[in-house]
């Protein structure tokens, strides 16, 4: 299977036209951006017209704040699920940096999305409050880990969720949007799965060394 399709369901055959139509645009926004995917390549994809894309989702700019939005509530709604308050402070901050990693080497659609929009400078990020209150619990997340952590001396009281999710972002982030250049320059053309492991720990070392106290 494509690792754009990472995001359907169990059966896309079995999925209705509205999924349908969804998860196709989901992959040709990633391939294409906003202004690069076509509603009537959208529509052949879901096996259908465009007017019944136009029908479900009334433009392409509403069916791309609609995908914009569903990939971030896919990794925030994932996050959440590590009940990672269970965890001791520093085991909490290791299981964290690794899930984001894995996260991100697995959905290779949502990076694309994302720096389709950093294209755009952000334009449709902008105008969404929901993203916003979506993506607040990111932080959220990791306050409770922090303060934690600070409260036992094992983190310093200096650092901010703000901060520390912005370097695992950029550690998690990077390894993918740039897999392509890197590993031809740096690594003789190896698949940059073949790495994972090297910088997933290299990515749990440095966000430590970072927040200790």
């Amino acid at each position: 299977m494509d690792c754009r399709e990472r995001y359907l369901p169990e059966s896309f055959d079995e999925a209705s036209l509205k999924d349908k139509i969804f998860f196709s645009a989901i992959s040709l926004f990633a391939e294409f951006g906003l202004n690069g995917a076509r509603m009537e390549q959208i529509a052949e994809k879901a096996g259908t017209t465009k007017r019944m894309v136009v029908y479900h989702f009334k433009s392409k700019e509403q069916l791309y704040v609609q995908v914009l939005e569903y990939v971030y509530t896919q990794i925030r709604g994932s996050e959440r699920q590590l009940n990672l308050a269970d965890l001791p402070p520093v085991e909490a901050m290791v299981a964290l940096v690794e899930w984001t990693f894995d996260y991100h080497a697995d959905h290779p659609d949502f990076i694309r999305i994302i720096c389709m929009e950093n294209m755009q400078r952000g334009r449709f990020v902008k105008e969404s409050t929901y993203l916003r209150e979506i993506n607040r619990s990111a932080l959220d997340l990791l306050e409770d880990i922090l303060s934690r952590g600070q409260a036992r001396q094992l983190f310093s009281k200096t650092v901010n969720a703000r901060d520390v999710h912005r370097l695992i972002s950029s550690f998690s982030f990077y390894h993918v949007a740039n897999s392509y250049t890197f590993s031809n320059l740096f690594e003789e053309g190896a698949t940059p799965a073949g790495h994972n492991d090297h910088y997933r720990k290299m990515a749990v070392e440095v966000v430590l060394r970072y927040v200790g106290p």
